[in-house]
């Protein structure tokens, strides 16, 4: 780190008089409100393939558990070089960050973020041996893309590359990868799951990067709310859910499933609510709809994987 990131960094982590206990501050840092972005490709994935009679409990657990681990670890380090770089200053707009408000260290953020990369391979170890290769692979580009995400020479997220990552690792990969350790193969149908799941965790991570444009701005973190600006991002959001809706009719006029892929739909009044609100709303304002966000592909997920197992 450079003198003045030093001092920039120093002066973005003052005091905190209501420092929470160790406990709480590890749970600040490891984000368990963003869990369920992670959790729910997998969920879904394992609802294809009890839909294709291979449901399997063990890779479907080790599945579940390895993309929770690269999650958390990615939030740890998230919580560390976004804070070293200059994104989290004392005017954050969103959630407390462990590393901005002096609760963890850096280095103990690290030490955090390495065991649980740690035990994310041992995971992805266990699931190899189980699946195959072509998990292994799977594992070892989901652990770069954590790492990756905000750290590194290059992290991706601060060259506007983030969308394009979370829109694949939390669709095609994470969905069609869950089922293909359950069941030995991809089938088409798991690709159609991927869509939607993914397209509504990117809009989770558009809300967030319009909530933050001006702090990534002054920080040098390129988003695409950064590159082309508020209205562009909210198109961008708006595109992402209507594509999410839009998916269970198109893969029922395709055959692929049956009618009860229409059921997804009925969270079609909360995302008219998120769509007007982040359409509306800036600023710190945005939060609630970045959790209402989270639980619109919660609820979507859950509708979509019960017309996806009941095939």
């Amino acid at each position: 780190m450079t003198t003045a990131s030093a001092s920039r960094a120093a002066s973005a982590a003052p005091a905190d008089a209501s420092r929470p206990s160790p406990l709480r501050a590890w749970l600040s840092a490891l984000r368990p409100a963003t869990l369920t972005v992670g959790a729910v490709p997998v969920i879904v994935g394992s609802a294809v393939a009890f839909g294709e009679g291979g449901f399997d409990l063990l890779p479907a657990l080790l599945c579940l558990s390895g993309a929770l681990l690269l999650q958390i670890g990615c939030n740890l380090v998230n919580d560390v070089e976004d804070f070293r770089r200059g994104a989290d200053t004392a005017d954050r707009l969103g959630a407390p960050r462990a590393a901005q408000r002096g609760w963890l260290t850096p280095q103990a953020l690290r030490r955090g973020a390495g065991l649980t990369f740690a035990l994310a391979a041992l995971v992805g170890g266990a699931l190899t041996w189980h699946a195959g290769w072509p998990v292994l692979a799977i594992g070892v580009a989901g652990l770069l893309a954590a790492y990756a995400y905000t750290a590194g020479p290059w992290p991706l997220g601060y060259l506007g590359l983030g969308d394009a990552l979370v829109l694949l690792f939390f669709g095609p990969v994470a969905v069609v990868g869950a089922a293909y350790a359950q069941l030995g193969q991809a089938p088409a149908v798991a690709w159609w799951a991927a869509a939607p799941i993914g397209a509504l965790a990117t809009a989770v991570l558009v809300v967030n990067n319009l909530r933050d444009r001006v702090g990534d701005a002054r920080a040098g973190k390129r988003t695409l709310a950064v590159r082309f600006g508020a209205t562009a991002a909210r198109g961008e959001y708006l595109a992402l859910v209507l594509s999410a809706l839009l998916t269970p009719l198109a893969a029922l006029a395709a055959g692929v499933v049956g009618a009860l892929a229409l059921l997804p739909l009925l969270t079609l009044p909360l995302a008219w609510r998120c769509g007007r609100a982040v359409w509306t709303t800036d600023g710190a304002d945005l939060n609630p709809w970045l959790g209402a966000t989270a639980q619109l592909q919660l609820a979507f997920a859950g509708l979509w994987a019960l017309a996806l197992a009941a095939r």
